[in-house]
């Protein structure tokens, strides 16, 4: 008896054992099954993604060149159009100064002179006049001022003088000429206006 349950025994562990390896057996198959549906069904799906990968990778590539070309021409581009606009401004200012050179010669030879304070006025006044010459070549016009009516878009005021004789608000005295380039004001004149009360009282 105690010999038949120790064979019962033995054969009870033998089929635990078994059982539990086939358990474990079947558990490792299931996780390969697993692994095995998470990868491509084939060699032909892997070529594929590979191919549409390099490809990516190309236009990837082709299309960083690209920036990095249209990024050099357009640095290059702003510098060409920075020194365009430097040698104009040049240019420009060099014409301008070419044309009142003369004018600073004649100033020269006005200092040196020794001649009267007549011929020294004189020859200032010439001076002016080549100026205005230059200036009225340049499109560049005196503001006109001394009986004109006010106007603070071309007047400044400076300051009011009692007139009876003139009408109010009309501009008696000019202390500094406007200048416009064309419709263009450069600076407005310093003026007095006349204040009329005669004509203010009326």
């Amino acid at each position: 008896m105690p010999e038949k349950e120790a064979e019962l025994t033995a054969l009870e562990a033998t089929e635990s054992a078994s059982l539990e390896k086939a358990l474990a057996e079947a558990s490792e198959s299931s996780s390969v099954e697993v692994k095995a549906e998470e990868l491509p069904a084939s060699r032909g799906e892997i070529d594929q993604l590979q191919t549409e990968y390099d490809q990516l990778k190309k236009e990837r590539d082709g299309l960083m060149d690209r920036l990095a070309r249209l990024q050099a021409e357009f640095e290059n581009a702003r510098r060409r159009a920075e020194k365009e606009k430097a040698d104009f401004r040049d240019y420009a200012t060099g014409s301008v100064v070419e044309q009142f050179l003369p004018v600073l010669d004649n100033f020269e030879l006005a200092l040196k002179s020794t001649g009267t304070t007549e011929q020294l006025k004189a020859g200032v006044e010439l001076i002016v006049k080549q100026m205005e010459e230059i200036l009225r070549g340049f499109h560049v016009q005196p503001v006109p001022s001394v009986g004109q009516e006010f106007d603070p878009r071309h007047h400044e005021a400076m300051g009011s003088v009692e007139r009876e004789d003139l009408p109010d608000q009309q501009v008696a005295e000019e202390i500094r000429k406007g200048y416009k380039l064309r419709e263009k004001l450069l600076r407005p004149a310093l003026v007095r206006v006349v204040s009329n009360s005669k004509q203010k009282s009326e």
